[in-house]
């Protein structure tokens, strides 16, 4: 064996070494990524679901669902990336390199969802909401709207979809069933029984304003979040594509230069 190819192997050896462990702190981060993909994607749902039957699509509750799955697929495929580089199993390493693409998919349509509906978000909560709020608000079987309504007023401190005046003409205060209330009592500072009876800004959110802009602010930013996670996950895992593509590359060559010794 002359010294060329000595060092020539060497530095084979260093390059698939360096890759190799490259991968696999690539593969740790890539794993503590998809948990924290995960996690945004349940918060999201837990944070935001009582509001999410006050919206006139799934858009927001799909996106975030995307998040949850890929996340935990995030998780597996990490696991799995691990395994292939310790073993060096070409096979393993090409049925991680189809799943970080898969994964990829699923995060780039989370996030264009995400930025769509964001677009979207304001005019589609002026045309819903405010309808939601005076026709179905403490009707029959709309009790996840109304408890879903009262939540959001009090939350927010705010009453009505554009302000308080909003409730005049809505069929619940319109109704024998608000008694004499102007306004539902979730509108009230302090919640008492029969406190929307009173509408003076004492009493109720009657300056703070309404609760589309309010609401549409919240949900703006959680759609930011879940498109900024989505996309950025998406990128990173085209340096994992890169880097497996390169390891498979380098294991093909070392078993063609074995063969070649061989001979």
């Amino acid at each position: 064996m002359t010294m060329s190819r000595k060092y020539k192997e060497d530095s084979e050896d260093c390059l698939t070494i360096c890759l190799k462990y490259l991968l696999f702190v690539f593969n740790f981060f890539f794993w503590v990524a998809g948990g924290g993909v995960m996690a945004i994607g349940t918060w999201t749902l837990i944070e935001k679901r009582d509001y999410l039957s006050l919206l006139p699509s799934s858009t927001f509750a799909v996106s975030a669902y995307i998040l949850v799955f890929a996340g935990s697929l995030v998780m597996v495929t990490g696991f799995l990336g691990c395994c292939a580089v310790v073993r060096e199993q070409k096979a393993c390493l090409a049925a991680y390199f189809s799943l970080l693409l898969l994964i990829f998919l699923i995060e780039l349509v989370a996030g264009v969802l995400a930025y769509v509906y964001y677009q979207r978000l304001s005019e589609e909560l002026k045309q819903h909401l405010s309808k939601t709020m005076m026709e179905n608000y403490a009707q029959l079987g709309k009790d996840s709207i109304t408890y879903s309504v009262d939540r959001l007023q009090q939350d927010f401190k705010c009453c009505g979809s554009n302000n308080s005046a909003d409730w005049r003409h809505s069929v619940y205060i319109l109704s024998p069933a608000s008694g004499n209330r102007l306004v539902p009592d979730s509108c009230c500072k302090t919640v008492t029984e029969g406190c929307g009876e009173r509408e003076h800004p004492s009493n109720v959110y009657k300056v703070e304003g309404g609760c589309i802009t309010k609401l549409e602010q919240v949900l703006a930013d959680h759609l930011l979040i879940i498109g900024a996670v989505g996309i950025g996950l998406a990128c990173l895992q085209l340096v994992g594509a890169f880097l497996a593509v390169s390891f498979i590359c380098i294991l093909i060559k070392e078993e063609e230069d074995d063969e070649y010794s061989q001979t």
